[in-house]
């Protein structure tokens, strides 16, 4: 008979964050270190600054809710004691960093041109930027300046919150990322302070200043203002939204006797009731559409009068309108924003609404455009469960600041692998989603052993056979050196390094 030995307690080096090898070579990829330095965030002494927020990168991706568990994952984790060696990252080092006040939109548009310089996450014509807003809410400190008493439309509450305007880019390819954000202030005396459409002007034109091609941009209804569109056409977007039930619209006819042009005045209801029976035989499974020709909406224009000065009138504009049923938002049951005036409600009648564009000459291309407007609710609801978008409960305004940009870089390297994961899949069963990903790579537990080669050390890494599926992305983006010197500093004493890349 064997004798049953008793159990022994070696001590393992065991990591969860067995994708930061990889997050490392797309960080090195995207210049992010040169990009933090170049927009000052530089320390006098100590830890390098670009891996300080390599580290909340890292922190996010494994959904740590603050900086004591970001530090204590550094001290604990066999992978991460192995790059940032020799430095040793305290709770106070982080802290102390993220409560100063750095240049962090100067970081966001350096990342997004240096994005424009990569021929995979490259905007070229026809891209779709996506438009829209959402809360962070932070309900353990009311008295914080920075925040507003906002209605949550998901919970139906008010929550103490900050409003953040948003751009996603979705590129053909099916690569998504975030752009830029901009937090909307509630003013105290309403009218006052910069709006959400003046936000949006400024970060599109913050866009414009890296991307000079033709894009379209998608919105949700609230953002239905046509001073906005004129502004957006003036700046070469293409624009699609849903209509109101408000939203005022004329039919171009010609009079059969004088053979004069006439603008008949109806409703968005009207053109839905229309076409309805129609849309209904085309199928009841999937997204279906009708579009209506010579639909025409009245838009402010500058003109010069008689005495020579600007004036703005009103003149009539031809659009696309597109009478859709079985979106993915209103499958999916997406909340609208509380409702102080029925007028500002969708234009829907049994299930169908109107979509309207800019673009009369290519309807088809407006609806496919605007079922893409459904990727940036995506990506709300993947950065609120699993990168701890609202898990920052830090009372300095300078910490959320980094928080967003360091959580948008994050996406913008999870996005990049995710695309190379799923590029040559064939079928909806291959590949893998965000989350998956995120769970089954990047937060994931591993072990690394050491051993000494021929008097030069290695370190091995030993994943579960689950990792098998992301061999790919493995063989793609595992860095050529091993894990010792990937954040090593060759002299101690300089303590701004930069990666090779830079």
């Amino acid at each position: 008979m064997n004798t049953l030995q008793k159990p022994k307690f070696p001590k393992l080096s065991l990591s969860e964050c067995a994708g930061a090898p990889i997050l490392r070579t797309l960080w090195d990829r995207f210049d992010f270190s040169l990009l933090l330095t170049q927009s000052g965030m530089m320390k006098r002494s100590g830890t390098p600054s670009w891996l300080i927020c390599f580290l909340y990168v890292v922190g996010l991706v494994s959904n740590c809710p603050s900086v004591v568990q970001m530090a204590e994952l550094a001290k604990r984790d066999s992978i991460l004691l192995a790059m940032f060696k020799p430095w040793k990252l305290a709770q106070y080092t982080i802290s102390r960093f993220f409560t100063t006040s750095f240049a962090w939109k100067t970081f966001g548009k350096k990342r997004v041109e240096r994005l424009q310089q990569d021929a995979i996450t490259q905007l070229q014509e026809g891209d779709v930027v996506n438009l829209d807003d959402t809360h962070c809410a932070h309900p353990y400190a009311k008295q914080l300046p920075f925040l507003s008493w906002l209605y949550d439309h998901s919970s139906k509450t008010y929550t103490w919150a900050m409003n953040l305007v948003v751009l996603q880019a979705v590129l053909k390819s099916g690569l998504e990322y975030p752009l830029f954000y901009s937090v909307w202030h509630k003013p105290e005396i309403k009218g006052e302070g910069l709006a959400k459409l003046d936000l949006a002007k400024q970060m599109l034109l913050m866009l414009r200043e890296s991307v000079k091609c033709r894009l379209w941009v998608a919105m949700d209804r609230w953002y239905l203002c046509k001073d906005f569109f004129a502004f957006l056409e003036s700046h070469h977007f293409d624009w699609v939204t849903k209509a109101k039930r408000n939203t005022a619209l004329f039919r171009k006819i010609i009079e059969p006797c004088t053979g004069k042009e006439r603008y008949v005045p109806l409703t968005p209801v009207m053109l839905i009731r229309e076409v309805f029976n129609d849309l209904k035989r085309q199928g009841s499974t999937s997204l279906v559409s009708i579009a209506i020709p010579n639909i025409y909406m009245k838009q402010p224009t500058m003109v010069t009068n008689r005495k020579g000065k600007q004036v703005k009138k009103q003149r009539y504009v031809q659009i696309a309108a597109v009478v859709a049923m079985r979106l993915k938002e209103d499958e999916q049951g997406v909340h609208d924003t509380i409702e102080m005036d029925k007028d500002e409600s969708p234009a829907t009648y049994r299930g169908a609404y109107l979509l309207i564009s800019n673009r009369y000459d290519t309807p088809k291309k407006a609806l496919q455009t605007y079922v893409k407007r459904w990727r940036i609710e995506v990506f709300f609801r993947t950065a609120k469960q699993e990168l701890a978008f609202e898990l920052c409960h830090s009372e300095f305004e300078a910490h959320h600041h980094a928080h967003f940009e360091l959580l948008f870089a994050a996406e913008t390297l999870l996005a990049v692998a995710l695309f190379e994961m799923n590029k040559e899949k064939k079928s909806e069963d291959e590949g893998c989603t965000h989350g998956e990903m995120i769970r089954g790579l990047f937060h994931t537990r591993c072990q690394t052993r050491t051993r000494t080669y021929k008097g030069q050390e290695r370190i091995y890494v030993d994943f579960d056979i689950e990792v098998k599926k992301f061999a790919s992305l493995i063989r793609l983006f595992w860095p050529e050196h091993y894990l010792m010197l990937l954040w090593g500093a060759p002299k101690p004493h300089i303590y701004q390094v930069l990666p090779r890349t830079a």
